[in-house]
Order: C-alpha cells, then structure tokens, then sequence
C-alpha cells in the first residue's frame, strides 16, 4: 500500500502516541458519528475475520511481516477506536500477541455491510507499543500515513534485551536493647537473571536459609545490643535479561490458584473476575481484561494507611495502592476465573543514568495460559499509558528479582509467622518487628561482563 494513501476517517487515533505524562483521558476516542449498533457491528466483524483466520491457520491468526510470518493469538479489541470511514467502510485496532510475547497493534479496514464485512487492509502499527508509523490529518480531513522514529524507550524506563549493573542493598540498624533476628533476600540465578555474589559485610552470625517451596534463599542474622547502629552492606554484579512470555515450568494441578493471607479467594473477587471476563474467549484474553480493569479502577497512590502491603481486598476497597496492591489485585482476580498467577519482588533499576540510588522496592507478576508463563506489570503500565501494551507480556531488562510468591516460610522463621513477601528484611528484637533503614543503589559502571 502508497504510505501516502488517502484515507477520510472520521476519528482515527490509535496512533497517536501519549507520552507518560499524558492523562489516560486524553487517549480517549470519542465517534459521535458512529452508533453503538455500528461500533459492535464493526466489533463482531473483525472478531469474526481473526477466529476464521486462525482456524484456518492452525490456532494462530498468521500475518505475513518483514521477512517472516508472525502467528499471533488475539489480546484484544480496542473498542474506544472503531471508526465508520465511510458507506461501507470500516477501521479496526487489534492487539494480538505473538508465541514468544510480542503484542502487535494491528490496524485493519474493512468493507461491507453489518454481518457482512470483509478485511480489505491489515497493516502491523505497533509493536509492544512502539510505533512503526503515524496519522496525520491534513487541511482536507483526511488521514495519511507517516513514517515516524520510534519513542526512546530507555528515557520512558525502559532497557531492552540486557542489562549489567552492581546492585547495593544497604541497611543501617536500629538501637537494640536485646538479642535481634533478621531476615534478607538473597537473589538467585535463574534464566533470567545471572548473580553474582560480589561482597557481603554483615555483623552477628550469619547462616544462609532455603525456602524450599518457591526456591528463595535468605540471608539470616543473629545480633546483639552490640550491633546497634551498625551497617551491614551487600554487593552483587547482576546481568539481566529482558523477560517476555517463557516456557517455564508447567504449574501443577492448583498451584498458583490456592489463596494466600492477603490474597484470599471469596465471592467478591469471583463475581468481580466473572463479570469482567464474560464474554471473552480464552484465558490470554481474559488476563488482558484483568489487566485493563485494574488499570482503570485503581489509582497509584502511595497515601494514608493500608497500603504497600499487597492486600487484594484493600485494593478492591479502597482502588489505591502501590505495586504490590495492583498486582496482588490481579493474582486475586486471575485466580479467582482459573488462571494460575504469582508474585515477585525486587527493584526497577534507573535506565536514564548509570549511578546512583533506587527509589525502593519494586514488585510485578506473571500469569501461566497456552503452555507460557507471560510476564505483567500493571502498576508501571498505568504510570505510563504509552507503555501499558509493553508491559503486557513484558518485563524489562533493568530490574532484579530479590525474591518470588508471598507467606514465604524459612527455618528459623520469623515469631510473626510467614513472610508477607521479602524485598526489605524483616527485622525483630526480641521477637517484635522493627523498622530499618533500607537503601538501593546501582552503578553499572562498576559492573563487569558475567
């Protein structure tokens, strides 16, 4: 097709690119022009188009791009930007994801009357949110093609593909009048991420704990009155790999469906869940949905009390939160229709410098569907509006995991009980929990080749 070809839409801009500081209101489409009955009718078409097509291709909706052949599962129908263009002429933006966790925004055209409709036009506009080109309206009102640069994603947060940095965990004691344990997160190697152990300056007698279940490993300390005020510092060289949909390990019968003490499994989230995913086919397509809901019924919101505990009720209550109430939120919802979900937990890393502090923990989730476990972060997607299809099926590369899941138990464990989840450690003297002071820096400058 010309780049330049005419088009006379009367609102076409699932193109347009918000940037992080722009309102998720400002990305609404609204088609005055354009019925209710018109929009589904346009809905029901496409919908119908991509279930023919990938019967026909052996469950994938395939789509020739580049060089190669992208066989690709649908994600999801951007409703907000169905357009009429004309008699008979009709426009689409599809999310469908690809078998390896890529989400392509798709535009299609269609032709014909309601029940009816035929594609004429399918061209691949983004890719993972980036786009490949643009609409411009010219003084005529008609829409053209552009080409445009793609959006830095490093200055939106975002490192692709590797990353290498040294990763500080720094905490200062408290005044202990009595005997003290603590507990601290231990990162791990795994596909994703390689550790190596670099220094560790702690004070007391230490003793590495394995929490069996989800394979963590725990720093354990026993202190005295005497090591009050002291630091104690860990240093580990990190390279990290950009994380997208995975062949991991197949979730046993009820495995990451089970509740957990802040994620618990009631009607609420189960009439909730139901009623978002209605209607929708397939379990890719429903984790979408939960993922938009979250989105649009929670506000990030680190304020008053009750947050930054992963609560899912709080969360549905009150719709603020931080990461770890967005996310236990959706496992909640996730497992309440049947798709296994899980939690982890460590810290974004800056990507617009290479030094320099952190600012805190920060967590994300993965749900399991089609053989693939498929990475999420909601709360990173809601920050950034540009973004929230990246971070569907997308982790990246600057982060590390400190630990994974939630009520971790260890022995020693701590008198409290299990572990909520394990980013700062858990400190008690003389059994009560006591707060200490964290600090996170990075510095990929010292970092080298692992």
């Amino acid at each position: 097709m010309n780049w330049q070809k005419a088009i006379p839409v009367v609102v076409v801009v699932c193109s347009l690119l918000g940037g992080c500081n722009t309102s998720r209101e400002d990305d609404q489409v609204s088609s005055d022009s354009v019925s209710n009955v018109v929009t589904k009718d346009i809905q029901a078409g496409i919908e119908k188009h991509i279930e023919e097509q990938s019967r026909l291709g052996d469950g994938y909706f395939r789509l020739r791009f580049g060089d190669g052949e992208l066989r690709l599962k649908l994600v999801r129908v951007h409703v907000e930007y169905l357009a009429n263009l004309g008699p008979q002429r009709h426009f689409a933006c599809v999310d469908l994801a690809s078998i390896d966790g890529d989400v392509y925004d798709v535009d299609f055209f269609l032709a014909g009357d309601p029940g009816a409709m035929t594609v004429t036009e399918t061209t691949v506009h983004k890719i993972n949110g980036q786009l490949l080109y643009a609409w411009e309206q010219k003084r005529d009102k008609t829409w053209h093609r552009v080409p445009v640069k793609k959006a830095s994603s490093r200055l939106l947060g975002v490192i692709k593909n590797s990353d290498n940095f040294e990763f500080i965990y720094r905490v200062t004691l408290p005044e202990m009048i009595d005997t003290a344990r603590m507990w601290i997160p231990m990162p791990t190697t795994d596909s994703f991420q390689t550790v190596e152990v670099k220094s560790i300056k702690v004070p007391g007698q230490q003793e590495v704990l394995h929490e069996l279940e989800h394979g963590n490993s725990v720093l354990f300390l026993t202190l005295g009155p005497e090591d009050s005020g002291k630091i104690i510092e860990l240093r580990f060289g990190i390279r990290r790999l950009e994380k997208r949909a995975y062949e991991g390990e197949k979730p046993s019968m009820g495995q990451y469906l089970e509740p957990e003490r802040l994620v618990p499994a009631n009607e609420k989230f189960r009439s909730i869940a139901e009623k978002v995913v209605e209607g929708k086919k397939g379990n890719l397509v429903r984790a979408r949905a939960l993922y938009d809901h979250v989105i649009d019924r929670m506000r990030y919101m680190k304020f008053g009390s009750g947050w930054g505990k992963g609560d899912a009720v709080y969360a549905c209550d009150v719709r603020t939160g931080n990461c770890t109430d967005f996310h236990s939120y959706f496992i909640a919802l996730s497992r309440a229709v049947g798709i296994p979900a899980r939690f982890a937990i460590g810290a974004a890393i800056p990507s617009e410098r290479n030094e320099g502090g952190i600012d805190g923990y920060h967590c994300w989730a993965e749900f399991y569907t089609d053989g693939r476990w498929w990475p999420v972060d909601i709360s990173e997607g809601d920050k950034c509006s540009s973004l929230s299809t990246y971070y569907f099926g997308h982790h990246p590369a600057n982060r590390i995991e400190l630990s994974r899941e939630r009520d971790l138990v260890v022995e020693p464990g701590p008198a409290s009980g299990p572990i909520n989840f394990l980013a700062y450690p858990v400190l008690e003297v003389n059994g009560n929990p006591t707060n200490v002071k964290v600090e996170f820096s990075f510095n990929r400058n010292a970092s080298r080749k692992l």
